[in-house]
């Protein structure tokens, strides 16, 4: 069970607010994108989850507990969630493995253990033939790989997703999205993903939640929100963009 629920969230830095009421609930296993323009609020939402930041009001539930209120809030570390970033984050001085069995040899697993951990999810993500390799070694796919198995390791009851197919070629961005899903769908995880990417959005999403200027615009399956867009500013982010997407290769069929 990992269901996430944000009730009335807002979040202030200075006199700017990010966030205005935002209130939704992400059920277990779901694949939930954040979609939206720079500046809307999406990564913040994902940063407040994570535990990263803290609401200036309002509640984070995980699983029925909460872990952000006006009385209490329970560190990133405490929370049972994975994230990976756009910047990957993979650390240069370790190899492959060791980057991955980080997590575990934090929390003093023993090493037969990790050594087991590492290796299946290693293997999981098609890494394990490369689990020596440094990360100057590797491709940016590689290394994007090294991050999601590195976040998966601990067994997260939940996989935040921050833009992290954006410093990718087209070609790669594509084959790690089909990954991605591959991999929610064998491990049964819940995955919230962060993208300004309509297509990334569209593709890969049980829902989408649709946001601008703090404030979700509309939440729906792909589908709904392509066919039905809730006002004039999901249809032009949304709608006229796939249009436009799909006329460009029509021209050229």
């Amino acid at each position: 069970m990992s269901e996430i629920k944000l009730v009335q969230i807002k979040k202030s830095f200075g006199k700017v607010e990010v966030l205005k009421d935002f209130t939704e609930t992400f059920a277990d296993g779901e694949f939930i994108t954040l979609l939206g323009p720079s500046g809307c609020g999406k990564t913040t939402t994902l940063r407040l989850i994570a535990g990263f930041e803290r609401p200036t009001s309002g509640e984070i539930w995980i699983d029925g507990t909460a872990v952000s209120t006006d009385t209490g809030f329970v560190p990133p570390e405490e929370r049972g969630l994975g994230m990976v970033f756009q910047s990957y984050a993979v650390w240069p001085h370790m190899n492959v493995f060791k980057n991955v069995a980080y997590p575990l040899k934090l929390r003093k697993i023993p090493k037969a253990e990790i050594r087991e951990k590492t290796g299946h999810i290693l293997e999981i993500v098609n890494m394990r033939d490369l689990a020596e390799r440094m990360p100057d070694e590797l491709s940016g796919g590689q290394q994007q790989r090294v991050a999601l198995a590195r976040a998966l390791v601990a067994e997260p009851k939940v996989l935040l997703l921050d833009e992290p197919l954006s410093n990718l070629d087209a070609k790669l961005r594509s084959g790690m999205r089909r990954e991605i899903k591959d991999l929610q769908k064998r491990l049964g995880i819940s995955i919230i993903y962060v993208t300004h990417d309509q297509s990334e959005a569209l593709t890969m999403s049980d829902r989408v939640v649709v946001m601008n200027d703090g404030m979700i615009q509309q939440t729906g399956t792909p589908m709904e929100i392509f066919r039905h867009p809730a006002n004039d500013f999901v249809d032009r982010f949304v709608g006229q963009v796939i249009r436009d997407q799909l006329a460009d290769i029509s021209a050229f069929s």
